[in-house]
C-alpha cells in the first residue's frame, strides 16, 4: 500500500494495511539544520515517513518567515513592510498599511524557527471596516496546486489551507487583535465579535470559490486560538462553531475533506468539533506538551464519527526519548487509537531539535503496527 492510499483510507475512516505515520508540518529550521536543506518531500521519503505536505503558496500569513506582503497589494491597500532587523535571530517588521479609507500598522518579530506578532493590525473598532472594505482576497493558483500535488504523487498527500493568517474566523480574528482584547470584547461587545468574524468568514468564502477544482487531498481548518486551553466551551459554540460550519460547508460542497486544529485543546468541545461537519481532528496534543485530555479519551467520547490525526508528543518522547519510548509511545496510540482505523499517528505540532533517527525510529515503530 502507498502512503498516499494509506493515509487516505484512515481519513475515510477505513482500516489502512499498518498504522499511517507522519508529522504535522515539516519545519525550515529542521530541514536546514538536521536535514541538509533538503525539502519537506524529501525528508518525508528519507526517513520512511507517510508525507502530508502543507500548501502555503497562494496564502502567505504573516507567520511564514519568507511571505512577500506586498504581492497582495491593490490600489486600496498597500503594505509597507519596514525591515528593522533583518537578522534571523532577531528579524523585526514593522507594517504600514495604506487603504482608501485610512491607515492601519502592526509589527511582528522573529527568529529562525517562527514569528509573533507584537502589534495588532486592529486597535479601534471601526478598523474592521477597513479590513471589510479594502482587505484583499487571492484566488488560489490552481496550476501552482496541481504542479505540487503531481510532485507528491503517491508519496503522501497534499494539504490545503483557507486564506489568511489562520484558516477559522475566530483564529484568524485573534492574529489581527488581542486574543486578550478579543475573549473581554465577546463579552462585552459580542455584536462587534460577531461583525468582525462575519467580515473574515465572507472574504473566506471568497477564498474558497476559487478552490474549486483544486487538488487537495486534505483541506486544514481552525487554529490553536479555539482550543479550550484558551476559550472556554461557551465561547467557542458561540464564536467558533457556527463559523467553521460555515466554512465546513462550502468546501463540502466542492469535494474536499477538512481536518479541524485546535492544537490538542479539546476537553468540552468534543461534541462542537464533531458539529463542525469537519471530517477529522487534530492534533490530539497529550497534557505532558499542553492539551487538556489525552488522545484517547477524546476518541473515546467521538467514537467513529471522525478521523483523528497525532497524538505523538513531539518533545518528551520523539525528541528527549530513547528509541524504546518511541517504540512505546507507538504501541501504546495504536492500541489505544487505531482499532478500526480513522487514525493517523502524527506529532502534535511542529518539532525543532529532534534528531533524524528519532524520525526513522518512529516510522519504524509505526511498521510493526499491522492491521
Amino acid at each position: 500500500m502507498t502512503p498516499k492510499e494509506r493515509l487516505m483510507l484512515a481519513l475515510n475512516n477505513e482500516t489502512p494495511d499498518r498504522l499511517p505515520v507522519t508529522v504535522h508540518q515539516w519545519q525550515q529550521y529542521h530541514l536546514d539544520k538536521y536535514m541538509g536543506g533538503i525539502s519537506d518531500l524529501e525528508a518525508f521519503c528519507k526517513t520512511g515517513l507517510d508525507a502530508q505536505i502543507q500548501y502555503f503558496e497562494e496564502t502567505e500569513p504573516f507567520w511564514l518567515t519568507d511571505a512577500d506582503f506586498r504581492r497582495m497589494n491593490t490600489d486600496h491597500w498597500k503594505d509597507y513592510p519596514e525591515v528593522i532587523s533583518n537578522d534571523p535571530d532577531n528579524r523585526i517588521i514593522h507594517h504600514t498599511v495604506y487603504t482608501s479609507g485610512g491607515k492601519l500598522t502592526c509589527k511582528t518579530a522573529g527568529n529562525r524557527k517562527t514569528t509573533w506578532i507584537t502589534e495588532y493590525l486592529v486597535k479601534k473598532d471601526e478598523d474592521i471596516q477597513l479590513i471589510r472594505k479594502y482587505m484583499p482576497v487571492p484566488n488560489l493558483d490552481l496550476k501552482l496546486v496541481e504542479k505540487k500535488y503531481d510532485e507528491i504523487g503517491d508519496k503522501g498527500i497534499l494539504r490545503g489551507y483557507i486564506w489568511g493568517d489562520q484558516a477559522g474566523c475566530w483564529q484568524h480574528a485573534a492574529c489581527l487583535y488581542d486574543i486578550t482584547d478579543l475573549i473581554i470584547a465577546a463579552f462585552e461587545k459580542p455584536q462587534w465579535v460577531h461583525e468582525f468574524l462575519q467580515i473574515l468568514l465572507e472574504k473566506k468564502l471568497q477564498f474558497i470559490e476559487s478552490m474549486k477544482g483544486a487538488k487537495f487531498d486534505l483541506v486544514e481548518t481552525g487554529g490553536g486560538s479555539s482550543s479550550s486551553t484558551l476559550i472556554s466551551p461557551e465561547i467557542h459554540r458561540e464564536f467558533c462553531l457556527p463559523y467553521d460550519r460555515q466554512i465546513h460547508r462550502a468546501l463540502h460542497d466542492l469535494g474536499f475533506k477538512i481536518t479541524y486544529h485546535t492544537c490538542g485543546g479539546t476537553f468540552g468541545i468534543e461534541e462542537y468539533i464533531v458539529q463542525n461537519e469537519c471530517d477529522a481532528s487534530e492534533t490530539l496534543a497529550p497534557p505532558g506538551i499542553g492539551g487538556n485530555q489525552e488522545p484517547w479519551e477524546f476518541k473515546r467520547k467521538i467514537g467513529n464519527r471522525l478521523a483523528c490525526i497525532g497524538g505523538m508528543d513531539q518533545f518528551n518522547i520523539l525528541t528527549l526519548g530513547s528509541g524504546q519510548d518511541i517504540r512505546n509511545k507507538v504501541a501504546e496510540l495504536f492500541e489505544k487509537m487505531g482499532p478500526g482505523g480513522g487514525y493517523i499517528c502524527s506529532t502534535s505540532d511542529h518539532f525543532f531539535e529532534t534528531p533524524p533517527e528519532k524520525l526513522i525510529e518512529f516510522a519504524d515503530a509505526a511498521r510493526d503496527c499491522s492491521y
